[in-house]
């Protein structure tokens, strides 16, 4: 019988003992670093979605996120030191900010033979010794990167006694490159909830300041129409008043009711100016004309304006003038806008008592302070009342006058003029707004002036200069009928003879004709536009010596610029000032005789 020996059976069983107790413990250091990488992700993971609820600094998240990576791998490795240092900017060191609750001793590490460190917190240490144990076999030290480079590095102490096995001692490596990577993961997200948390606060801002404004804007809407329809109300009705049959008004009747229909016109063109100068001031269009101002008068002449608001309301006036200021540079305009401003809203929230101008001299400046003892204005309020739309609610009118629309101007004026606007107030204490503008030479304003088709000719304009001549013809081309009719009625009052067509064809035909001492055009013309009607006209020599008055309802910066390059000698805008255009056009009239004189021998 054949016999077999079990002997190497045994042997095989007891030889394969420690490769299967080796791959138990292979399996369990994989499991170890498995569950501890899972345990530090987990303890991330919801701290970053807890963050997103948080309006804690920047740092203390950062902080928060590299304390849970030294404290989880502190326990992973057994009570061993772990330490994070971070780059110090401008520097070649880092410094020691996270160091693990280990109640081991305080660690050492060796960067190089001979040179020990402590691990402990505020611990200063070499970039160049951080890059050595980085370096080592097996590493000390891992670099924590970002887009921005290397910001730090983790760091681990060799302990007295190793407590792991020693499958675990050869993963260590692997464990600290991947909790490296996952905690420069989690700094990203961080950064990127923090940018979501950014983007999301701006809009909800721009969110609320757009429906602050539309808020605003609808309000302003609602006050302008108000505003508007109130004149357009007196205009309208008197007119038809007027126009009744079987109505027949005495004179001084008739008058009063042409005074409250051209009064009120002149309150829609202000209206319009308002916005018209609020675009102009959002465009930085916005534009002013200096000149020497004769102050005392311009300042008597703004409260004789505002004389009747106040008398309605029972309110005194006072003007206080510093005797030593007589003159300033500015634009008179501009400046009398300013006063009134504030002036009439210094009577629409005073009840009772007084309103008032001061002007005193102060630091080369000149002051002119309004003040009222009104309702004052609430600290709420103080800080929008520059802010284009706003109002603030008034309880002395029964209705909200105006379009919040004047302060705002006037500050951009005051500013424009090199100066400032100020205000003083306490509730029901009344107002103080005072306008600081620097005193100017005259050479200073010339030398510096922005516009020079206007700082050419400061001569006012009057039309009792006008010299009338039914010798003279103008070639009147506008296609509106009311300011055709208008304006031929106007100059065949002053003796001047006036063609009156409709479009540039007609114009044409009326040139091959005869030749008029004068063209009066409209920009806006149905069939060509009237600048390059002009620019046609200069391009003929028949034709370029004949005066020409572009008139339209262009007014924003540039337009009085773009007409007169386009060959224009002067320009008028909508709604015409009758005397205004009597006065240009009287300044290119030629008699026979001057004409005749003017001529060779």
């Amino acid at each position: 019988m054949q016999q077999y020996s079990s002997l190497p059976e045994q042997n095989s069983q007891v030889d394969a003992t420690p490769t299967l107790l080796a791959t138990i413990q292979q399996l369990r250091a994989e499991l170890w670093l498995e569950r501890s990488l899972n345990k530090l992700q987990s303890r991330l993971n919801d701290y970053l979605l807890s963050v997103s609820a948080s309006t804690v600094q920047v740092e203390a998240k950062e902080a928060e996120i590299f304390q849970t990576v030294v404290d989880e791998l502190d326990i992973a490795l057994n009570n061993s030191r772990v330490a994070i240092a971070l780059a110090q900017p401008q520097t070649t060191l880092a410094q020691v900010c996270y160091v693990s609750a280990s109640p081991s001793p305080v660690g050492e590490i060796m960067p190089q033979k001979g040179k020990k460190l402590r691990l402990k917190l505020t611990q200063m240490i070499e970039v160049e010794d951080l890059q050595r144990l980085a370096n080592q076999q097996p590493p000390s030290a891992w670099p924590l990167t970002s887009d921005s480079g290397t910001i730090g590095w983790l760091i681990i102490t060799k302990a007295p006694r190793e407590l792991l096995t020693a499958s675990q001692v050869q993963l260590k490596s692997a464990l600290f490159a991947r909790v490296t990577q996952q905690c420069t993961n989690a700094l990203a997200q961080l950064k990127q909830i923090q940018s979501w948390q950014q983007i999301s606060q701006n809009i909800g801002s721009f969110n609320q300041e757009l429906e602050r404004t539309n808020q605003l804007k609808n309000q302003f809407l609602a006050n302008t129409s108000h505003e508007i329809r109130t004149p357009l109300s007196s205009i309208i009705g008197f007119t038809h008043l007027l126009l009744a049959q079987g109505y027949e008004p005495t004179r001084e009747r008739h008058q009063e009711y042409l005074n409250i229909i051209q009064s009120s016109g002149k309150h829609l063109l202000a209206l319009i100016n308002d916005i018209l100068d609020l675009s102009k001031i959002e465009a930085n269009q916005l534009e002013v004309h200096q000149e020497q101002v004769n102050v005392p008068e311009l300042c008597r002449n703004v409260l004789a304006l505002v004389k009747e608001k106040a008398a309605n309301k029972g309110l005194k006036l006072r003007l206080e003038l510093d005797p030593t200021v007589k003159t300033l540079v500015a634009d008179p305009l501009r400046l009398k806008q300013m006063l009134l401003n504030l002036l009439f809203n210094a009577v629409k929230f005073t009840c009772t008592g007084e309103v008032g101008l001061q002007v005193v001299s102060q630091d080369q400046c000149v002051c002119f302070t309004v003040w009222d003892t009104g309702i004052g204005i609430s600290q709420i309020d103080k800080a929008q009342l520059f802010k284009p739309y706003f109002q603030i609610t008034n309880s002395v009118t029964s209705r909200d006058e105006g379009t919040g629309l004047g302060l705002v101007v006037t500050k951009k004026l005051a500013e424009i003029h090199g100066g400032s606007v100020e205000v003083e107030s306490e509730v029901n204490r009344g107002s103080r707004f005072t306008i600081t503008l620097p005193v100017k030479r005259v050479t200073e304003v010339q030398e510096n002036q922005t516009d020079p088709v206007d700082a050419a000719d400061h001569t006012p304009l009057s039309s009792s200069n006008i010299v009338p001549s039914s010798n003279f013809s103008i070639l009147l081309v506008e296609d509106d009928l009311p300011n055709g009719q208008l304006m031929q009625t106007y100059l065949e009052r002053l003796d001047y003879q006036v063609t009156w067509i409709k479009n540039a064809r007609e114009m044409w035909s009326i040139l091959a004709q005869q030749t008029p001492g004068l063209i009066l055009i409209d920009i806006q013309l149905p069939d060509e536009n009237g600048l390059e009607v002009v620019k046609k006209l200069r391009q003929r020599s028949e034709y370029q010596t004949i005066p020409v008055i572009a008139q339209t309802a262009m007014a924003m910066k540039g337009d009085r610029d773009t007409c007169l390059a386009s060959g224009v000698n002067e320009y008028i805008s909508k709604p015409l000032d009758l005397p205004l255009l009597a006065a240009l056009v009287a300044k290119y009239i030629k008699l026979p005789q001057q004409e005749s004189e003017a001529s060779p021998s």
